[in-house]
């Protein structure tokens, strides 16, 4: 990993913590993170929290991420959240295509590329997701479907915009489930990843992405994953939802 790219701990608490219980989750990441350094430490609670989780977090380097956001200013559109709303209440990130999207709510990857697109046209900076299935990992697809994935997010995404993009490679196979990806699968897609932007932009611009993995990280194996050369972070989900595994996740040597 490159002295440029700047480590970034996510944590998607998805469907889980009530203001509330959010509020004090925060509170206690805050205590245990606060003199981590060189680290971009970011919090995704579901939309409910984000308020009460904007405040707790207000005078400190954590930033805050929304799960999702819809393509459009405003409008008819009930039970979306827009740009606009995200950035009042001091989102900084979105998480852009994860795996439950695309799975249960009919992500694909134009409707993807629609919300990344608004994401960089207001302002915010998008988490994109990729990543394969068992079945197509098994059946040798992995990186076809990843390259399409990339392909189809990035359309009419320009090299500029690009360095405010975070791609986070998760394999769905490794998400919630137990496995993980040993360090040498995970690399070899992030390297796979990082030679996909090089084609589709350049040199520079592969070299400045941040590539965070994301699939059962815990603070077993996170040293070991970060210690690769192409991994830049980690998009945690279950680790992130207990204070102690999620600071040891940001403060991994």
């Amino acid at each position: 990993m490159t002295t440029k790219r700047i480590p970034i701990i996510a944590g998607n608490w998805k469907m889980n913590k009530t203001a509330s219980e959010a509020r004090d989750l925060a509170t206690a990441i805050i205590l245990l993170v606060k003199n981590v350094k060189n680290r971009d430490v970011v919090l995704a609670p579901p939309f409910t929290s984000l308020q009460a989780v904007a405040e707790t977090i207000k005078k400190t380097d954590i930033a805050l991420a929304s799960q999702n956001l819809y393509w459009e200013d405003k409008g008819a559109y009930t039970g979306e959240i827009s740009a606009e709303m995200l950035l009042e209440l001091g989102c900084k990130y979105v998480i852009i295509g994860h795996s439950e999207r695309r799975q249960y709510f009919g992500e694909t990857d134009e409707t993807v590329n629609k919300r990344l697109r608004q994401a960089l046209n207001k302002g915010l900076l998008p988490i994109v997701c990729v990543g394969e299935t068992l079945d197509e990992r098994e059946s040798g697809k992995a990186n076809q479907v990843i390259k399409g994935q990339l392909k189809g997010a990035l359309k009419d995404v320009t090299a500029a915009e690009m360095e405010r993009v975070v791609v986070a490679y998760e394999p769905v196979w490794a998400i919630g489930t137990g496995k993980t990806a040993t360090p040498k699968q995970a690399q070899e897609i992030h390297q796979f990843i990082r030679a996909n932007i090089k084609a589709l932009y350049d040199d520079a611009t592969a070299a400045a992405l941040r590539i965070q993995y994301g699939g059962s990280v815990t603070p077993d194996n996170v040293s070991t994953l970060m210690a690769m050369p192409d991994i830049d972070g980690a998009l945690v989900g279950g680790a992130s939802l207990k204070p102690e595994s999620f600071a040891a996740l940001v403060k991994f040597t």
